[in-house]
This record gives C-alpha cells, sequence and structure tokens, in this order.
C-alpha cells in the first residue's frame, strides 16, 4: 500500500510579484485654495486625483501627480466627485446632469451669512442634479486644516445625505485623511452644516457677557466711589487716576469673580445631588449652560489677571507715584524726621504679595493645562487633580490676597464713601462662599454620602418605601 507524499515546504510567490492595490480615483471640481489643500491631502492618503476646470490649460498651479481635464471628462473618470466651487457658480452642473449621474457629490460649500438662499446649498445641488446622489461634507474644514492635517480643534467631519451607501463612501475617504466622521443624518440637515461655520464664538458668549457686565458695573461703581467723591467732597481732580489705578482695581475684582465663578456651579451640582440623593436626575438648563462654559470663564478670568500684573509692574514709573514718593521725602526732610521701620507692615506687605505670585502662577498652570494639546497629554486623573484641587487652591491664594489688601480698612469709617464698601470687599463675596461651602463638602460624613451617590448609589425616597410595603 504507497503512502501519499506531503511535500514539506510550500513555495511562496515573491513579494514583488504581488499585484499593488490600484489607487481609487477621486475628482475635484474648482481649483481654488480648498480645491488645491483637499487634492494634496488626498495625494498625499494614496488616492489618485483628477481635477475638473473650465480651462484645463490655464488653470494656475496644482498639486504634483493631479491629472487636469475638462468638467465633463473628470466627471465621468471618477464615481466621487468634490466640488470645491461657490453656490453661484452650479448651473453649468446641470449640463453635465448625464456624465453625474449615479455619481457621489459631495458638496462642501459654505455662505456669506446665514438664511441667505431659501433652501441648503446642499438641497438645492440634489434639485439641479436629480440623479447624483448629493452629501454635505468637509465645509467645516478650511485650507489650512487639510494641509496641516487635522488637529485637536478640527478632527470631526460633519456629513449629511440621503443615500447610506454614498454617505458611507465620503466617511471612508474622509476616515483615510485622519479625520473623525459624525453623521448628522438625512441631506435636510444641510442647513444646520452651512451654518457650523458662520457662528462666531458660540460658547464664548454667555462668558463674555458676563465679564463686560462686571466690569462696566464696577467701573463706574469705583468711578463714584474714587473719582466723583473726592472731586464733590475734597475739591480735589484726580480724573487721571481713571486710566492705570481704576483700571488696576477693576481688573482683579472681575477676575478673582470669574474664576470663583468657574468653582461655583460644581458646588451647586453637588447640593443638588446631595438633597436629591441621585446622580440620575437632569440638572436645570440653567446650570448645565453654566458648567459647559466654565472654560472659557476661566480663560477669561486668566486675561483680567494677567492685565493686573502688567498694571502692577508698572506703577513705580507712574508720574504720580513718583511725584508723591519724592514729595514725601521732602517733606520728612524738612521736618526733620523720619520714618521707623514696622515689621507688622512688611509682613503684610511680603504676604500680600506672595499670595498673588502663588495663585497667579497657579493661574497659568490652570490656564495651560485648559489647551486641548496640553490636556490631551493627560491622565483624566492628573488633568481632573490640576483643574480641581489645584483649581481650588488657585481660589484660596487669589482670596487670601484680597483679604491681606483690605487689612483691616473695614474697621475705618473713611472707607465707607457715601456708605458704599469699597470693590474688594464686594469681590470677597462669591470666593468666599465658594470656599466655605468646598469646606463643607469635605466633611468626612458629607464627603462620603456624596461619593457614594457619584458611584450609583441612590437614596430611598420615604413615600416610594410605603407603597412597596402597602403592595406587599
Amino acid at each position: 500500500m504507497s503512502k501519499e507524499v506531503k511535500p514539506e515546504s510550500v513555495s511562496l510567490s515573491p513579494l514583488g510579484a504581488t499585484a499593488a492595490p490600484e489607487q481609487e480615483l477621486l475628482c475635484i471640481f474648482g481649483t481654488g485654495d480648498f480645491g488645491r489643500s483637499l487634492g494634496q491631502r488626498l495625494l498625499q492618503s494614496g488616492y489618485k486625483v483628477v481635477y475638473g476646470s473650465r480651462r484645463p490649460h490655464s488653470c494656475g498651479p496644482l498639486p504634483m501627480g493631479a491629472k487636469v481635464l475638462s468638467h465633463a471628462a473628470a466627471a465621468e473618470s471618477s464615481s466621487l466627485v468634490f466640488l470645491c466651487i461657490h453656490r453661484q457658480h452650479y448651473d453649468f452642473l446641470e449640463s453635465l446632469a448625464p456624465q453625474l449621474k449615479g455619481k457621489v457629490l459631495v458638496d462642501v460649500s459654505n455662505n456669506l451669512k446665514k438664511n441667505l438662499y431659501p433652501e441648503a446649498n446642499a438641497e438645492y445641488l440634489q434639485r439641479l442634479v436629480p440623479g447624483a446622489h448629493v452629501v454635505k461634507a468637509f465645509n467645516t474644514l478650511s485650507a489650512w486644516a487639510l494641509q496641516n492635517g487635522p488637529s485637536d480643534a478640527n478632527r470631526q467631519v460633519f456629513l449629511c445625505g440621503n443615500r447610506a451607501e454614498a454617505k458611507q463612501a465620503v466617511a471612508e475617504t474622509a476616515t483615510k485623511l485622519g479625520f473623525s466622521v459624525l453623521d448628522r443624518g438625512s441631506l435636510s440637515a444641510a442647513r444646520e452644516l452651512e451654518d457650523f461655520p458662520l457662528r462666531l464664538f458660540p460658547e464664548w458668549r454667555l462668558p463674555l457677557l458676563i465679564a463686560i457686565g462686571l466690569s462696566a458695573f464696577f467701573f463706574f461703581y469705583l468711578l463714584i466711589r474714587d473719582v466723583v467723591y473726592t472731586y464733590v467732597v475734597q475739591g480735589k481732580d484726580i480724573s487721571f487716576r481713571i486710566m492705570v489705578s481704576l483700571a488696576n482695581k477693576v481688573f482683579p475684582i472681575v477676575s478673582l469673580i470669574m474664576l470663583a465663578l468657574c468653582y461655583l456651579p460644581g458646588i451647586i451640582a453637588a447640593i443638588l445631588q446631595l438633597y436629591r440623593g441621585t446622580k440620575y436626575r437632569r440638572f436645570p438648563d440653567w446650570l448645565d449652560r453654566w458648567m459647559l462654559c466654565r472654560k472659557q470663564l476661566g480663560l477669561l478670568a486668566l486675561g483680567f489677571a494677567s492685565l493686573h500684573v502688567f498694571y502692577t509692574l508698572v506703577i513705580p514709573i507712574r508720574y504720580y507715584v513718583r511725584f508723591k514718593i519724592g514729595a514725601g521725602i521732602i517733606s520728612q526732610i524738612k521736618e526733620n524726621r523720619t520714618s521707623e521701620f514696622d515689621n507688622s507692615i512688611a509682613w503684610r506687605g511680603d504676604s500680600y504679595f506672595s499670595m498673588g505670585i502663588l495663585g497667579f502662577c497657579l493661574f497659568l498652570l490652570l490656564g495651560i493645562t485648559s489647551l486641548p494639546s496640553v490636556s490631551n497629554a493627560l491622565s483624566w486623573r492628573e488633568f481632573s487633580f490640576i483643574q480641581s484641587k489645584l483649581g481650588y487652591l488657585t481660589v484660596f491664594f487669589c482670596t487670601f490676597h484680597a483679604y491681606l489688601y483690605g487689612w483691616d480698612r473695614f474697621l475705618r469709617p473713611s472707607t465707607y464713601k457715601w456708605f458704599t464698601p469699597p470693590g474688594y470687599m464686594l469681590s470677597l463675596i462669591v470666593p468666599s462662599l465658594v470656599l466655605v461651602f468646598k469646606l463643607l463638602l469635605l466633611l468626612p460624613c458629607v464627603d462620603r454620602t456624596l461619593t457614594r451617590i457619584r458611584q450609583g448609589w441612590e437614596r430611598c425616597d420615604p413615600e416610594d418605601d410605603s407603597k412597596k410595603t402597602l403592595l406587599t
């Protein structure tokens, strides 16, 4: 009986003999900045690119490796066409309806302002070329983002369309370019996508309104207390102090209040969770909006704190300060007296500056770690430690800095001009409340309950317990 002989080795084809996968050809209509940047990015990602132009022989410089054909020839060569042209130039596409039938048209256009047209550009394009499959995508990216690759601020590509296969083809291309894709549904969402690039700092509106409101209030409040009061009561014109002295009082006041406003919503949320005994009930809408803009509040507060530092540094070179110091020295010489060194004032002054320096340095650390490029390099525990624990320490140092500035002035009747408290006293209200409530939340009995709630534990409702006993 003969045995079947099995080969001990398998012959393999050389690697060079394997056919390389054929590169997919994509078409781009439009040779402007965005069209050139998109083509360059597609070529770098392994695609072949053909441009459709009305002037194929004089369309300007294009990425090396790309072809240029007429619109009709370019449309016939690819199943996916990027339209990098403005809506007012869409009319020629109607004559290309036979070549574009069954093709995927990616509309990347935007408008100069909202509601410029009665319908979205993508919807108009779909009506103009009904045989094509229009997908709205890539309109939220810039030419710069395509040239330099996706960054933290523009990783996402939003798209919408009526045909799932067409959206899938565009999503695969965007993924290969290094972007993440977010499907916003049917083509009726195109108007929303086209409005995205027209938004001007939507997350900053509430923080900016708070900053402007606080600045205006305290500016006029201090103007009345310092400048107007001095002119009315003492007959002195010190209006020159508006530019530096008054501004240098407004900036730290607004900065401290806005810093405290970053941490106040977290305390309110913790109190609500303790009161409700659960974390599964939604917060009020106003609290949600407040918590979502904490980063912007903190960065604006850091900006005001930086202005306070710069204004403080120029105080010694001001004419008013140099004149006052010189007049004081001449007065002592004429009266043949000298001032004795006061150790308590020295301690107070050094402590005041030390708390301010430490608070500002921690403030800078909070601002730096809020940048996406830095925060992405931190673990969640590291980010939470800096933004939460060191954040409250920053509030403490800055608040203590303000208390040392006031010292015992609240005991002097002259401090209350026209029976009004000074601005620094008003600035201490919110941060002091934040620190007091935070200390209460850190009490072991309170902290233990809050931790259990945030881990999923729920306090039973007495009414629910009574209903259960009646049912059983």
